[in-house]
């Protein structure tokens, strides 16, 4: 029997759901991997595409967005900024912007959104939740520096994903894993994939000699 909550209504356990971002940046593989993850977590993820990311999913991975879109429990369109992921009253985990061009992190830090990927940052952050950036651009010049401040002042948490060399990767996949893996740790999710120092690596894990 499940708790009442009030008037008497029964109160159900939430799913848990992650807002997921692919920007036009380069390292669309990242964001496909998070929605892999998703899925092998049990966590709903909500997907949605910039029309930049078109391009460079068609290019890095020779896949079209309704092939990406399959990957995840439910897609927007990134013109619909009506959508669920669009309003502060829709419960997450937080976002996470998988990889984050600096466009996107530019309109995220202004707050003046023009698509439903960054109106959903938006949202992220004046709800306090976590709203995770994989920055793909160098080098950075000192407006891109400016601006990185500015959200992590904002509450934004960035996460660029860099090569993690003391797990060993023997392949490009292992190393998207990783990176992939260690920003879900900021919301609190644990997958499989990660190499931990000190538990399967490390002094403890016994791989470094």
């Amino acid at each position: 029997m499940e708790p009442a909550g009030p008037k008497g209504r029964c109160v159900t356990a939430e799913k848990q759901r992650l807002v997921v971002g692919i920007s036009g940046a380069s390292g669309a593989a990242y964001g496909l991997r998070v929605l892999d993850a998703c899925r092998e977590l049990g966590v709903e993820s909500h997907l949605v595409v910039s029309r930049s990311a078109a391009l460079t999913l068609s290019q890095e991975l020779a896949l079209s967005v309704a092939e990406a879109q399959a990957r995840a429990d439910l897609a927007y369109k990134a013109a619909d900024v009506g959508a669920a992921i669009a309003s502060g009253s829709f419960r997450t985990l937080g976002m996470i912007i998988a990889p984050c061009s600096v466009r996107t992190m530019s309109e995220v830090a202004t707050g003046v959104t023009s698509s439903l990927l960054t109106r959903a940052a938006d949202v992220t952050l004046k709800e306090r939740r976590p709203l995770v950036l994989m920055v793909r651009e160098t080098p950075l010049h000192l407006g891109h520096l400016r601006t990185l401040v500015r959200l992590a002042e904002m509450g934004a948490t960035i996460a660029p994903p860099l090569p993690a060399f003391y797990a060993r990767p023997a392949s490009l996949e292992e190393m998207i894993d990783q990176s992939v893996g260690r920003a879900l740790d900021l919301f609190g999710l644990s997958w499989t994939p990660v190499k931990r120092w000190g538990e399967d690596i490390g002094p403890l894990g016994g791989a470094v000699e």
